[in-house]
């Protein structure tokens, strides 16, 4: 069972790339239960040219988003989706709290819970809980539509 997800398994799992692949690193996998994803927030990201200029934070929809890539890798790597024409729809985003900025630099841990779910399921639901430095800096409920290849759904 992988635990553990590098940037090359995470691009075999869910297609985003740059620069919409909002992750690095997925760890802590425990098979359709939870999983750690980690964003390394650097600079020279584009979002970060038009997004308070001279400021530079990153949008919540993106930390709502990398919540939900380190979702999909998570219930990818669980059920062996690796190299399958998986994607995954967002469904609908409820209680989201922001509470912190994030800034280049920051290393942003994404905690994801599966609420609802499990495998061969087309529709899952996940609490995710994003920090810095253990300073929680946005929540999320969220739900999601798994669409998986025809000879791989259940």
């Amino acid at each position: 069972m992988t635990t553990e997800a590098d940037i090359h398994l995470i691009q075999r799992i869910i297609p985003h790339r740059y620069p919409f692949l909002l992750i690095d690193k997925v760890r802590d996998i425990v098979a359709n239960t939870s999983a750690v994803g980690i964003k390394n927030v650097t600079f020279n990201e584009p979002h970060f040219q038009g997004h308070f200029p001279g400021t530079p934070i990153m949008p919540g929809v993106t930390i709502v988003e990398a919540m939900a890539q380190t979702a999909a890798v998570m219930v990818g790597a669980s059920n062996g989706l690796a190299d399958k024409e998986f994607l995954v729809y967002f469904m609908a985003i409820d209680g989201c709290k922001f509470r912190r900025k994030v800034i280049p630099g920051d290393v942003l841990e994404l905690k994801i819970d599966v609420t609802r779910g499990k495998p061969g399921a087309k529709v899952w639901r996940f609490h995710g809980v994003a920090t810095v430095d253990g300073e929680v800096a946005a929540e999320a409920d969220f739900t999601a539509m798994m669409d998986l290849p025809k000879d791989d759904a259940a």
